[in-house]
């Protein structure tokens, strides 16, 4: 039996699972069992702005009812795609639910769900990556990838905006996954001093990633830029 996760979108912690009834495919449509997916703080974000952001749009639900997005691993259980095989596995944004149909524009790497309603809606999240047999390493893929691609794009426009003059970004939560994957992606382009904000606890293990400024790093730094110049 197929089902939806949904909650209600005025009540988050309003939620049930809905029978979902199995319906034939038209031309070019592709069904995809959902096999694993991965929760992080993310997918609260996606709830709580679902309207703002048009989150909600994705995988639409029931009147007053939202199904959360999430990235996952999905086989192709039914095709009428001559693209798409049954038995082929992708990696994208999912909902919280067993199953998902989409309408496929193959390209080189996998496809872009072409559905009409998801054509207002931003391209990253409409791209589907087929991968091979299952890896012990899916669990990861799920886990991190998505966060990487928000470190990756914040890393780029902050390049081409040329770091807007400054010297020095400073990342709060600096322990997240998403602040370290900036962090290494700065100190890997350079230019710039990355500088992190965190607890106390997580103190110790920031400083040994090594993609923030040390503190005896630091302390050299302010001397050099504070000392009078020799002649």
């Amino acid at each position: 039996m197929a089902w939806d996760f949904i909650v209600a979108k005025s009540d988050l912690r309003r939620t049930e699972f809905q029978d979902v009834p199995s319906s034939p495919l038209a031309d070019g449509q592709v069904r995809l069992a959902i096999e694993s997916f991965a929760l992080t703080a993310n997918n609260i974000t996606y709830a709580v702005f679902g309207e703002m952001m048009k989150y909600w749009d994705f995988f639409p639900a029931a009147e007053g009812f939202g199904r959360v997005p999430v990235w996952g691993f999905a086989r192709v259980e039914a095709s009428n795609h001559p693209g798409v095989a049954v038995g082929q596995r992708f990696y994208g944004y999912c909902p919280m639910s067993t199953h998902l149909t989409v309408t496929p524009k193959v390209g080189k790497a996998g496809f872009a769900d072409v559905a009409p309603h998801r054509q207002h809606l931003a391209a990253v999240y409409n791209q589907y990556m087929a991968v091979g047999g299952e890896s012990p390493l899916e669990a990861h893929t799920a886990l991190l990838q998505p966060l990487f691609i928000t470190s990756f794009l914040i890393d780029d426009q902050l390049d081409e905006a040329g770091f807007h003059g400054a010297k020095s970004v400073i990342l709060s939560s600096a322990s997240s996954k998403t602040a370290i994957a900036l962090a290494a992606l700065l100190k890997q382009r350079g230019g710039v001093k990355v500088v992190g904000l965190t607890s106390p606890r997580n103190k110790a293990f920031v400083e040994g990633l090594g993609f923030y400024i040390s503190p005896a790093t630091r302390r050299c730094w302010r001397r050099c830029t504070t000392a009078s110049p020799t002649t």
